[in-house]
């Protein structure tokens, strides 16, 4: 058997070695370097959960091995106590501490959990930009319903103005996530799911996606760039200046592309209107007649297409109706004079 002093002088250079390979990656973990509110105030929650908990751990661990050591078997000086079951003190430590970690952590839940929600706007006094995100195979394409534009695989918005961003899917289930910002939402079809951020920093922040769908999954990233409002402008024009047009069929063939590599960044100059609901209602079957505002707006087209194919038929349903009308009454007249003569043959 190893002596615990030599296994110790040999663990200890390897221990120090893994601390510091993981640490040169500290820099790369985006939610520990927000660049926003929200990212940060997540960041404040993450650390305040995890040192209340560690209250509770790091005394257990190091009782456990502090036991462990003090009554091992070659230990004669420890003192042995077979029969001893109870310690007042010990129990009001290990009840009354975590009880009040627990209260604190549910306090704190309770208040972040309505603080971050991602349905609650933000509030500022700048006016905020909408984007609504329809996550494909295996892709990401965001559209400007203000600004009647549409971008693949990337966004721009402008530094301190918040982000209030629609998602839906229009294949399997998403997660849209920018780590260096805040939260993730999932994307579902036939649903609208929301999630508002802001960057308070100019740069260039990765987006992901962050739940596996399939075979392009590892690919299926997006860039979002926080920058100042002129460069926005200036970036909506040259997205303007594109000769492509995001409409229904330009769609359809997007979303059959189902790239197994990165999908390039992709302008559309011009969007058709209402295509984000049209999006959620195409997937929503029969629920249509719940009322939901998108099964309206994507249902629009058809139920007027529909409604001008009854009144197409409207005047030959009158003189079919009329015909059948007439027949009936031919039929009851005469079904009313064998009735007639019946009676008078009684």
């Amino acid at each position: 058997m190893i002596p615990l002093k030599t296994l110790g002088r040999w663990l200890r250079p390897g221990l120090l070695l893994s601390l510091l390979v993981m640490l040169t990656g500290c820099d790369a973990v985006a939610i520990l370097s927000p660049k926003g509110q929200i990212g940060q105030d997540e960041k404040t929650l993450l650390i305040t959960a995890t040192v209340l908990m560690l209250l509770v751990v790091i005394p257990v661990i190091i009782m456990t091995l502090t036991f462990a050591w003090k009554y091992r078997a070659s230990n004669t000086k420890a003192r042995y106590e077979p029969k001893w079951s109870h310690s007042t003190a010990i129990e009001v430590v290990v009840w009354s501490i975590p009880c009040m970690i627990v209260l604190v952590l549910a306090v704190l839940t309770w208040r972040s959990s309505h603080a971050l929600d991602p349905y609650r706007p933000l509030d500022s006094d700048v006016k905020p930009v909408t984007i609504e995100a329809i996550s494909l195979d295996w892709k990401w394409l965001f559209i400007y319903p203000e600004e009647k534009v549409a971008v693949v695989n990337e966004i721009k918005f402008p530094v301190n103005t918040p982000l209030n961003f629609k998602i839906t899917s229009d294949s399997v289930m998403n997660a849209f996530f920018i780590p260096h910002l805040g939260s993730m939402i999932y994307s579902m079809a036939a649903m609208e799911t929301k999630l508002h951020l802001i960057a308070n920093e100019t740069g260039e922040f990765p987006g992901m996606s962050s739940h596996y769908s399939g075979a392009g999954f590892a690919k299926m990233h997006f860039t979002a760039y926080s920058v100042t409002d002129a460069e926005y402008r200036q970036w909506l024009d040259q997205v303007r200046a594109g000769e492509q047009t995001l409409d229904k069929a330009s769609f359809k063939a997007l979303g059959e592309a189902r790239n197994a590599e990165w999908y390039p960044v992709t302008y559309f100059g011009k969007t058709e209107e209402g295509l984000f609901d049209w999006v959620i209602a195409k997937h929503m079957g029969d629920n249509k007649h719940y009322g939901m505002k998108h099964s309206h707006a994507g249902a629009a087209a058809a139920d007027a297409a529909s409604h001008e194919a009854h009144e197409g038929h409207a005047p030959s349903d009158a003189h079919d109706s009329k015909e059948s009308g007439e027949n009936l009454d031919a039929n009851e007249h005469e079904h009313a004079g064998h009735a007639g003569h019946a009676g008078s043959g009684e």
